[in-house]
């Protein structure tokens, strides 16, 4: 909650509410400018914002009085204004680098003839401007310790005043080699002057604007596209003017000319409005003529036996999408399921976000393994995630649209989730590989256990050999239990071992029959 003061009062608002505000002050310059009521709108967002935030957003919309027709990420919506003159020209791979004032989101698109179609995006939604504005903030701070003997780095009020001339001088820097930073009675009347060249700008944010180009190169790995297959570079956000940016992006391309034929503070709402155009069957046969297949940020999946994440759908699918995967029960008699849904790039769902859950119950009892229960995950075009699961027998079924935001991501917990699947994914492969190793041990411990508890099989086996299988059995499904920590090749071994009892005493009835 955000608490403010109001009229001696204090007052608690959710984001969703202060969100609201601002889109409600939008939608009143709209109506005044149009002199008509406004009531549909699309909207939007990060292209890393995750599920919570999206359904945040919209819901955002509607306390505004608007019905939020879709929900489309920033880029994307630049690249619809981008490519709209473009509709009926030859296949074009666009990458559209978005650095705004508080996030960075990089998409890969592919334009043809009208469809837009994003191969993959790329974002941090705690780098932009701002973060350039705290470092120029910074460093007039030790300036002015410096010269004048005195830390104003508590002081809200001069923090305030020379943030905002730390700004202007940052709008400046992008078209002058140098500026002066003046502001009146900074701090006890002392009046602060100092200037800033392009280059020491460029130093002080240097980590910063790498970063952000680091992000292009994660998402050209994840569209699977070498950089020559870029044929347009297209700026947008107020922060792609900066030199340096402009600088680092071109020779990654390898001094590509980038293309800035679209106003950076403008695209993205451009974009929107052909868009709204679009769904409300408005504007020219170019506007009606566009298709927009945009992206899921994160996989989405459930957790299944030791924690593990089950990916459902993957990272970079296009929306709207729908998948289906099938589970069973891992205990003999289970008459419930858990289904806990989770977005992340890591191998262990503790490492990744929880969205919801729900319980598929009752389903029929029966020994483990033989329930099959049909999950589906669904998004919508606004990237909204609803899930559902039925058992195939009986059934029974359960649906849920996601919605939970008290266990939403903060911003940066997006972006850290990808970097740590990158940093552990060694950690991560032998987590799986140890999870797949006890999983073969235990299917086969409790395959070769049914075979002698079934008549019909067991009665063919004979005494020596049946006793011989049941005792194998019974000792590794006692290790299993008891084990805390162990790893794959122990498994391994178990199985290997098991295997060289079991199936020379099973190949025997092969051989009679």
């Amino acid at each position: 909650m955000i608490v403010v003061t109001y009229k001696g009062e204090e007052k608690h608002f959710a984001a969703e509410e202060i969100s609201s505000m601002v889109i409600k002050k939008m939608r009143e310059i709209a109506e005044d400018y149009l002199g008509t009521t406004v009531k549909n709108a699309v909207v939007t967002v990060p292209a890393y914002f995750n599920d919570s935030q999206r359904k945040a957003t919209k819901d955002a919309g509607g306390i505004a009085g608007l019905n939020v027709m879709r929900i489309i990420n920033e880029p994307t919506a630049a690249a619809i204004g981008y490519g709209l003159d473009k509709v009926g020209i030859d296949k074009r791979n666009v990458l559209i680098f978005d650095l705004g004032g508080g996030t960075t989101d990089v998409s890969l698109l592919t334009i043809d003839d009208g469809t837009f179609e994003v191969k993959a995006v790329a974002g941090d939604t705690h780098l932009g401007g701002e973060d350039f504005d705290n470092r120029m903030v910074k460093h007039f701070v030790e300036i002015f310790k410096r010269h004048q003997k005195v830390d104003i780095s508590e002081n809200v009020k001069a923090l305030r005043r020379l943030r905002t001339a730390c700004e202007r001088a940052k709008r400046i820097l992008s078209s002058a080699a140098e500026t002066t930073i003046e502001v009146d009675s900074l701090y006890n009347g002392i009046d602060f002057s100092s200037s800033i060249t392009r280059a020491r700008f460029a130093e002080l944010n240097m980590d910063l604007f790498k970063k952000s180009i680091k992000l292009v190169e994660n998402c050209l790995t994840d569209a699977k596209m070498d950089k020559s297959g870029v044929h347009d570079i297209v700026l947008t956000g107020g922060s792609s003017r900066i030199p340096k940016v402009q600088e680092l992006l071109q020779d990654l391309f390898d001094g590509k000319q980038l293309n800035k034929s679209i106003n950076p503070d403008e695209a993205v709402a451009y974009g929107a409005a052909v868009q709204a155009a679009n769904m409300a069957g408005m504007g020219n046969e170019k506007v009606q003529h566009i298709v927009l297949l945009d992206v899921t940020p994160l996989s989405l999946g459930t957790q299944i036996l030791e924690g593990e994440m089950s990916v459902v759908i993957p990272r970079n699918t296009a929306i709207p999408t729908k998948m289906e995967h099938y589970y069973t029960t891992v205990y003999d008699n289970q008459t419930s399921v858990l289904f806990s849904v989770y977005e992340g790039e890591r191998a262990k769902v503790v490492d990744n976000n929880w969205l919801g859950e729900f319980t598929l119950a009752p389903i029929p009892a029966a020994p483990k393994g033989v329930a099959n229960m049909k999950t589906c995950f669904e998004i919508d075009a606004n990237g909204i995630l609803n899930v559902s699961a039925v058992e195939q027998t009986s059934g029974i079924s359960y649906k849920i649209t996601i919605t939970n935001y008290k266990a939403s991501l903060s911003t940066e917990a997006i972006h850290r989730m990808v970097l740590d699947a990158e940093k552990y994914e060694i950690e991560d492969d032998k987590h799986r590989k140890k999870v797949w190793a006890k999983e073969a041990l235990e299917n086969y411990a409790y395959k070769m256990r049914s075979i002698v508890n079934d008549k019909e099989i067991g009665d063919k086996l004979d005494a020596a050999g049946k006793k011989k299988i049941e005792v194998a059995t019974k000792q590794v499904i006692q290790w299993l239990d008891g084990i805390q920590h162990s790893e794959a090749d122990e498994f391994e071994e178990k199985l290997v071992g098991l295997e060289l009892i079991c199936n020379p005493i099973i190949a025997k009835i092969s051989r009679r029959q």
